[in-house]
Order: structure tokens, then sequence, then C-alpha cells
């Protein structure tokens, strides 16, 4: 492994490390301990993991996928975003079908999913309540996703996955004045680097058919296309 390679690692390692810790807001702490506890029936022989959720991913991805926050039920059951629950269903399903994914369902970390060229993170890393962080619940999160830009440096795109990680970024990444929100935009960033929208694949959207599997993939196929460098 290379001396940048290693660095990398530990650095990512360190990160996980420090979000997994991480008290910084009580509601949140109260809400995803207490939802930990009481459990939803069909899972009521789990144990949640209850904790703050740290991006994973491939370290040499050129795309990082920027979600809003962890499902009570997915992610703060799993300890994986996106892992266990809808959401997590069309994104991993989407992301297989655009050749990032090696396989189509994400339901345990043991599951055998791995992601090639692709990370993902969220804007918050706990379960929020009514999935509604609060502001300054949003800005005290995002230093780790600017962390984890910083760690991974191949980075090209960034996939905003809703209004809500679209802003996220748009602070993250110091864009002012923020780009206006939708399906496929795009904010080319000053050192070449893209944000692209993607409604949200939340239920409210693949149900209504707001959102469908080939407009998702085309979010991906076109991140692919600007990492590469190709306009």
């Amino acid at each position: 492994m290379a001396v940048h390679e290693r660095t990398q690692a530990e650095g990512l390692i360190a990160l996980e490390r420090e979000v997994v810790t991480c008290r910084r807001c009580p509601r949140l702490v109260e809400w995803r301990e207490r939802v930990a506890r009481e459990k939803r029936a069909a899972y009521r022989a789990e144990t949640y993991w209850g904790r703050p959720l740290p991006g994973f991913g491939d370290p040499g991805a050129r795309v990082y996928v920027l979600g809003l926050a962890p499902a009570a039920h997915g992610g703060n059951r799993t300890g994986r975003i996106f892992t266990g629950d809808r959401s997590g269903d069309w994104l991993f399903a989407s992301l297989h079908r655009t050749a990032f994914a090696n396989q189509a369902r994400s339901v345990s970390i043991g599951d055998g999913l791995r992601l090639e060229d692709v990370f993902i993170g969220a804007a918050v890393r706990c379960c929020p309540p009514a999935n509604r962080p609060l502001p300054a619940e949003r800005d005290n999160c995002l230093p780790y996703a600017a962390r984890e830009l910083e760690l991974l440096s191949r980075v090209r795109v960034i996939v905003c996955l809703g209004a809500f990680a679209w802003d996220a970024a748009a602070r993250l990444m110091g864009v002012r004045p923020k780009p206006r929100f939708a399906h496929l935009a795009e904010h080319t960033l000053p050192d070449g680097r893209a944000m692209i929208g993607c409604f949200h694949p939340s239920q409210q959207n693949t149900f209504t058919g707001k959102l469908t599997e080939p407009m998702l993939d085309a979010v991906f196929e076109r991140a692919r296309s600007r990492a590469g460098g190709q306009e």
C-alpha cells in the first residue's frame, strides 16, 4: 500500500471512530437511543446500532453520495447508512444497475455488499425525529462530510439525494448564492468538481412516481460521465 493510501485509510478509520461516539446533539442522541430501545415489532429480536453512522464505500471513489440522515429502523438499526430500508433498496438497486455496486440489496453490514468508485455519506449522521434535522444539527454534523471529502481525494462528483442534501452540499462547498435544486441539476464548483441533484429515493417519491428507476439510473450514469471528465 502506498504512503498516501495508508494515510487515507488511517484517516478514514480515525474519523469513523470519532463519528460513532459523537453526542453533540442532545435531541438526536435521545431519539436514536429511544428508537434502539423500543424497536419496531418486526425487528424486536434484533440489537439496534443506535449510534451515529460513518460513511462507507470505496476509498478511491470519484463519486460521493450525500444523503439526508439514517432511517430510524434502517441505518439506525443495521449500523450502515441506507441499509435495511426502502430508500436503500432503491439506491443500491440503481448502483448495481449502473455498476457501482456488486449486488442490488443491502440488508446488513455483513451481507457482502461492495461499492466501486462510490462512497456514501450523509448530511446528518443520527436518525432525526420525523426525518427532519434542525439547522443546528446539520451544522454540527457537516464537518464529518467535509473531512470525508478531504480524505477522499479522487472525488469529482457529489450526488445530492434531495433538497436537504443539496443545500448541505452547497454550504459544505461554500457555494453562494445557492444554486436551485432539481432532479439532474448540475453545478460546477470552481475546482472543477460537480454537484448533481437527485430526488431522494424515499417512499413518498418512489410510490408516487416522482422518482422512477430510469430517473435514478440517469443520475449515476451522469455522475460517472462527469467523474471521468466528460462534459
